[in-house]
């Protein structure tokens, strides 16, 4: 105990059990992997949603898909590239199964509808959920867990006090650092917890926007699709 009566909380931690030692550096390791992972996926979402604008200007200043393909074959990977490489190269296979013949592959959207777009583009959603989701179950793990893991420490130490006192001729400055010590633990365990929690939910809302937004720019590469076919121009 510091001059004046106040308790040293550093001196407290180093006195501490190895047990509530332990406890307090599992925390600090769960804070550590909870902002690297913050970090890089604020890094990653704000990458992607660039990536998309500048896909979403090629697509509709391009004159033909063909064009907006052969622009975007080199550049890096995003959502919206993503599912229009899906459903171009689904386009290409089914124009060739058809000999190239436009008129043919109207008719067979005309009878098949566009399910097998719907189908390649989805199949690119899902590998780019993938990957925005990657990361985000350890967040949601560490936001989860790190409250109880310090209200282990926190239990702990409050053993350890009152075990003092069951010894007897504890007085409230011995029984004291203790309980300090024991609500270090939880107070620990909620600073860790709760940047992980918010950004969690903060990172989830930002992909479920994102995946609102590739799902209608899929919607808008069928419709190119129709009226490629139906004009009868190069695609």
């Amino acid at each position: 105990m510091s001059a004046g009566g106040n308790l040293d909380i550093f001196q407290i931690l180093l006195d501490s059990s190895i047990v509530v030692k332990i406890d307090l550096a599992l925390l600090v390791l769960a804070s550590i992997v909870s902002w690297g992972i913050i970090l890089k996926k604020k890094v990653q979402l704000t990458k992607l949603q660039k990536l998309n604008d500048d896909f979403e200007e090629v697509f509709f200043s391009a004159s033909s898909l063909k064009e907006t393909y052969d622009i975007t074959r080199e550049v890096e990977s995003s959502p919206y590239k993503s599912i229009f490489d899906d459903g171009y190269t689904e386009f290409l296979k089914i124009r060739d199964t058809n000999q190239g013949d436009l008129l043919k592959v109207k008719e067979y959207l005309r009878d098949f509808g566009v399910s097998s777009f719907e189908r390649a583009m989805k199949n690119g959603l899902v590998k780019e959920d993938a990957k925005m989701s990657d990361g985000l179950t350890t967040l949601a793990s560490i936001g989860s867990i790190t409250p109880f893991v310090g209200l282990f420490g926190t239990v702990w130490g409050i053993i350890d006090a009152f075990a003092g006192l069951a010894a007897g001729g504890a007085t409230l400055e011995t029984v004291a650092p203790g309980i300090a010590e024991a609500l270090v633990a939880t107070a620990i365990g909620l600073i860790a917890a709760i940047p992980a929690v918010w950004y969690f939910n903060k990172f989830n809302a930002i992909k479920h926007h994102i995946n609102e937004d590739v799902m209608s720019f899929g919607e808008r590469f069928i419709n190119q699709v129709q009226r490629t076919i139906s004009a009868r121009t190069t695609v």
